[in-house]
């Protein structure tokens, strides 16, 4: 079920696939577990997406916590073509700050449509700094 041969090409497979929002954000996948469900990405946010010298602004935290639940997805299940967000719900519990960021994101349950998926971001101390929810709409591949 976790093969890491297998999860290491699908890894460098999502990353050469990844948005440019999350090269710009200095993400990328570094693990995934099929069998938890789970995708983690590692973030090197700079500076030019923060405000008051080193906060990173909320959205850019949201899309961090975006892109590792949608992954979970891709990481996860087969033959899915697309991960729409129906709804998401950011939880901001502490400043996330410039540099690095460690995002979680899971599938909670998945039908062959839907997925309820989470995610944490933690900062260099390991510290939950957000966390958010999602429905999302899955598009699979004919």
């Amino acid at each position: 079920m976790n093969n890491p041969v297998e999860n290491q090409v699908r890894i460098e497979q999502l990353n050469a696939l990844a948005p440019g929002f999350i090269k710009m954000l200095g993400g990328k996948i570094v693990a995934i577990d099929v069998g938890a469900a789970s995708c983690t990405f590692e973030f090197d946010v700079s500076t030019d997406f923060c405000h008051s010298v080193d906060v990173v602004q909320g959205g850019f935290v949201t899309a961090m916590l975006d892109a590792a639940m949608s992954h979970a997805v891709f990481a996860a299940l087969d033959n899915i073509a697309n991960v729409s967000s129906l709804e998401i719900k950011t939880s901001y519990l502490e400043p996330s700050r410039a540099g690095y960021q460690r995002v979680v994101g899971t599938i909670v349950k998945s039908s062959y449509k839907t997925a309820f998926l989470e995610a944490h971001c933690y900062n260099s101390d390991g510290l939950l700094t957000a966390t958010a929810s999602s429905v999302a709409k899955l598009v699979r591949a004919s």
